[in-house]
């Protein structure tokens, strides 16, 4: 028996959406009235640019649509913790709390714990529309922990969508069983194609209860990789593919391996920087592997996005992860607090808000459209800038540059504005104060970018970042990023047509890796 109710989110019979999420925000301990309330990985295609049936599968969800994680959240469940492969990037046995790394968890849960864990975010975040499970070790070497969550799930929440992360290794032989519990969303992470390079990533896999080495292990892997793809897509499942970018090794090779994914029916191709700081003990954090620089991705991510959906939102989420893509909200649903909690699911006011949060994003895209059309005929189609955006989601400027953990980078053309990118970065206002030296650790993440659109900042970081030569800019504080976006870059574009300043290209900047500073 389950204990006492201490604490109740009763989101029942409400029609007004106000209503609803001021009693959500209450629940977390403050109110919405002073503006957008916090709303939280995919490519940017919208309703008219794919089938009905993808659509319907992608529009909500987080991962696999950029424009949808604005505005849906999703969670992460840990009942996965063994794992049948070691990767040099990868070691689980350390924790922060306010660090975002996967394979990164505060709590393991068994199958029933996760389902009440489940019904709880979902009653107190209507947002919350996929539940995933990325471990902390691969999903299918705990085959019956992961389906049993599945199946527990599906019965008492229907309408949230089902997805689970793999290796692959273990893929093909669990195929059927994942069309079985609807699971219609599968991410695999696959960095290689070419047993040589492979070996270089994963030192050994179990299969077959026994360990297996170096090359033959890695050709083993890659060919599990490709046929669990190819099974995948032949039931119609919609399937991600993560890589890894690890320079020296496989960057060059990855636009191989993003040919080879989209040869075999892969929905949406997601390449991420290396992290590889020292003290998370991995073996190229040990060993001085470098991540890439900002410039490095965006360009391999370039070269691969004629061939299929790239995602670029994608923020290598914990294990254990709640909330709005860029936020996490697991300490306030660890398992003391949700064997507290008396929840109430209710799929009315789920669906109420979810109607609100279409009509937001409807309104986004008019405005950016709207916009759009007043660069029809402008020249200078190679001008390009880059803007980072202080942003707590919503598709608004509406984040404190002091305030802000990430920055979302916006680049613009004549063809409009196109999210590529996030930074994440050090909190400048720590205590009340600005932190210089965070200060400094901002400009680096954003040097490449030619402003940063804030709700709101001060003098003195206003005044360092106009000396790195980044305009920032207040004027668009709780308007629409894209359209605020597209209305600078015009405004740019007059400049340098009329000669006032001369368009040169900016340097790269630095991917911040490691632990989130909360405020």
């Amino acid at each position: 028996m389950e204990s006492l109710v201490t604490e109740t989110v009763d989101v029942g019979g409400a029609q007004n959406i106000d209503e609803v999420m001021q009693k959500v925000a209450e629940h977390k301990g403050c109110g919405t009235s002073g503006g957008s309330g916090k709303a939280s990985c995919g490519t940017a295609a919208g309703e008219n640019d794919l089938p009905q049936e993808i659509w319907d599968k992608v529009k909500n969800h987080p991962c696999y649509s950029e424009e949808a994680h604005h505005h849906y959240a999703r969670m992460h469940v840990a009942v996965a913790p063994a794992c049948n492969i070691q990767c040099n990037y990868c070691n689980r046995k350390y924790d922060c709390a306010n660090e975002s790394r996967p394979g990164v968890v505060s709590e393991k849960l068994t199958p029933e714990q996760a389902s009440k864990k489940v019904l709880a975010v979902a009653s107190t975040i209507p947002q919350m529309t996929v539940l995933g499970i990325a471990g902390p070790g691969d999903p299918l070497a705990n085959p019956e922990k992961t389906f049993k969550t599945f199946e527990l799930i599906a019965k008492t929440a229907p309408d949230i969508k089902l997805c689970l992360s793999t290796n692959g290794l273990a893929l093909p032989e669990h195929v059927d069983t994942i069309a079985k519990f609807n699971v219609d969303h599968v991410t695999i992470t696959i960095n290689m194609v070419d047993p040589d390079i492979g070996a270089q990533i994963y030192p050994w896999i179990f299969w077959n209860r026994k360990r297996i080495f170096g090359r033959e292990a890695a050709e083993i892997l890659t060919q599990h990789q490709m046929r669990g793809l190819e099974m995948l897509t032949e039931r119609g499942i919609l399937c991600k593919v993560n890589s890894v970018m690890i320079p020296g090794i496989n960057d060059k090779h990855l636009v191989e391996v993003n040919k080879a994914v989209k040869s075999r029916g892969a929905f949406l191709h997601n390449i991420m920087p290396l992290i590889s700081s020292p003290e998370h003990g991995t073996v190229f954090g040990l060993n001085g592997q470098r991540g890439p620089t900002a410039q490095e991705l965006k360009h391999l991510q370039d070269s691969c996005e004629g061939e299929m959906n790239m995602m670029r939102h994608c923020r290598q989420c914990r294990a254990d992860a709640v909330g709005l893509l860029g936020e996490d909200r697991s300490a306030e649903f660890t398992t003391d607090k949700i064997m507290a909690m008396e929840v109430t699911y209710d799929l009315e006011s789920r669906q109420a808000y979810q109607a609100q949060v279409e009509i937001e994003r409807q309104k986004v895209a008019a405005a950016k459209n709207a916009e759009l059309n007043t660069l029809a005929g402008e020249g200078n189609e190679d001008v390009k800038i880059l803007i980072a955006v202080a942003t707590k989601g919503s598709g608004r400027v509406n984040e404190h540059f002091g305030h802000a953990k990430e920055f979302q980078i916006y680049e613009c053309s004549t063809k409009g504005a196109k999210f590529i990118g996030h930074r994440r970065v050090d909190l400048y206002c720590q205590g009340g104060y600005g932190e210089e030296d965070s200060l400094e650790t901002i400009i680096r993440a954003i040097n490449d970018c030619t402003a940063v659109f804030v709700a709101k900042i001060g003098g003195c970081p206003k005044n360092d970042l106009l000396k790195a030569g980044i305009d920032p800019v207040d004027e668009f504080a709780f308007e629409f990023i894209e359209q605020s976006a597209i209305t600078y870059f015009k405004r740019y574009l007059d400049k340098v047509n009329s000669g006032e300043i001369v368009h040169e290209e900016r340097g790269d900047a630095t991917l911040r890796q490691g632990a989130f500073i909360t405020a």
